[in-house]
């Protein structure tokens, strides 16, 4: 993970490019580090909050480099990158230990379930960013916001676009786990907290998309829903686990 903050504050073109290779070799070794405890666990290492925060992280570093790479688009890494050290610091605070799983956990529907939800999470992170970036620019002028960060054209597009990515997995998210639940507890839904949370979360990317699509909402509003949307995003995600009851408390 140090290697990430050597991205955040490269400058110029050839420490950019550096920087780079650098943050792919970080990203090599958390993914090194993330089989690894699958290896020791001897299943994947999904199921508590220091696993998925560590896969949460993970995902948002994931989709940072497809954009990264995709577009060029280096300043976007002094947004991120804060999101993932504080998830990391969150990961490095809960309990680390390997126990054997619960009798709900024991099903193949658990890496389904959750790796769509690392994808669809981190798709978010990413999206959080870019709005965060769009307010800035949006209320500060100047030189070096025009040559450091892109147009706020591209930056409500790209939004749009990894919103729309994690949109669809979140839908994903969303249905394997009323199967997982059926099979687990022989219902499909019960408003349990962390259920009803992310259904409110879908619905809340459901508003932006339509708002954009068939009102044509962008700007400012549109970047206020998206960071709206991650917010509720951590709370399903900590929140839920820490300040009210529910079946998904064995995650902890």
């Amino acid at each position: 993970m140090i290697l990430y903050f050597i991205f955040f504050v490269s400058k110029k073109d050839v420490l950019g490019r550096w920087a780079s290779v650098l943050l792919l070799i970080g990203f090599a070794f958390h993914t090194a580090s993330f089989i690894t405890r699958g290896v020791g666990a001897g299943r994947v290492p999904l199921t508590n909050q220091y696993e998925f925060a560590v896969s949460f992280a993970w995902g948002i570093s994931l989709c940072f480099i497809v954009v990264e790479r995709r577009y060029s688009f280096k300043a976007l890494g002094a947004f991120v990158l804060p999101v993932v050290f504080i998830i990391m610091g969150y990961a490095a605070m809960q309990s680390k230990d390997i126990r054997p799983l619960m009798p709900a956990l024991q099903s193949s529907w658990l890496t389904i379930h959750v790796s769509t939800a690392v994808i669809s999470y981190g798709s978010f992170g990413v999206s959080f960013a870019l709005s965060c970036m769009y307010m800035l620019k949006s209320y500060f002028k100047g030189d070096f916001y025009e040559k450091q960060i892109p147009s706020l054209q591209k930056l409500d597009f790209l939004t749009y676009r990894v919103i729309t990515f994690g949109y669809l997995f979140l839908t994903l998210v969303i249905i394997t786990g009323a199967i997982w639940a059926e099979r687990a507890w022989s219902r499909y839904w019960a408003w349990d907290p962390k259920e009803t949370w992310s259904l409110i979360t879908w619905i809340i990317y459901s508003a932006y998309l339509h708002v954009r699509l068939m009102k044509g909402w962008k700007g400012k509003n549109a970047a206020l829903f998206a960071i709206v949307g991650f917010i509720c995003v951590i709370f399903t995600y900590i929140g839920v686990n820490t300040l009210l009851p529910s079946v998904h408390s064995y995650v902890r």
